[in-house]
């Protein structure tokens, strides 16, 4: 079975709620909905959607990294903003960050959050793939390069047109 890694920011509402920043569970990591504070917990860019989003995904790389993943691993994304007419500047934010590899993304409008000076937070989720493979473990799932690879469609000269193929009995 895998080990389940439980990652704090020591951040002061961890322990009033009861959760953890981010947590891996085999090939999975999940953040936590993740807001623009800095390392004293004070609100970054108060009034300012991108600065906020950006301080957000800074936080949210930051996780990541203490469970051995990056932007790059994550897959997707879930944005909550207390202004959709601001939606320009989080999806700036959002492209710079995750551009080269675009996760799977949500908006949602919200009415508000704890700190009346927030005005984001994301969640996201990332998979880093156990690097195990048929060589040194036959039983190991290929890494997502390879799985890449294997689900590609067949070739036009493997595929017959018209013609299905017949069992034997």
């Amino acid at each position: 079975m895998n080990e389940i890694i439980r990652i704090s920011s020591n951040t002061r509402w961890e322990p009033v709620f009861g959760y953890s920043r981010a947590v891996k569970a085999g090939d999975l990591i999940v953040v936590s909905g993740t807001t623009a504070t800095d390392a004293n917990g004070i609100v970054v860019g108060v009034n300012q959607m991108y600065t906020q989003a950006r301080q957000a995904i800074t936080n949210i790389a930051s996780a990541l990294a203490r469970a051995g993943a990056g932007l790059s691993d994550v897959i997707r994304t879930r944005i909550y903003v207390t202004d959709i007419g601001r939606s320009d500047d989080v999806a700036r934010a959002h492209r710079e960050a995750f551009g080269a590899a675009p996760p799977a993304a949500t908006l949602i409008e919200i009415r508000r959050f704890l700190h009346p000076d927030m005005m984001i937070e994301i969640e996201a989720v990332a998979v880093v793939p156990t690097l195990k493979t048929a060589a040194t473990d036959p039983g190991a799932a290929a890494p997502l390069r390879q799985r890449k690879a294997i689900t590609r469609k067949p070739r036009a000269s493997a595929r017959k047109s018209g013609s299905k193929s017949k069992r034997r009995k």
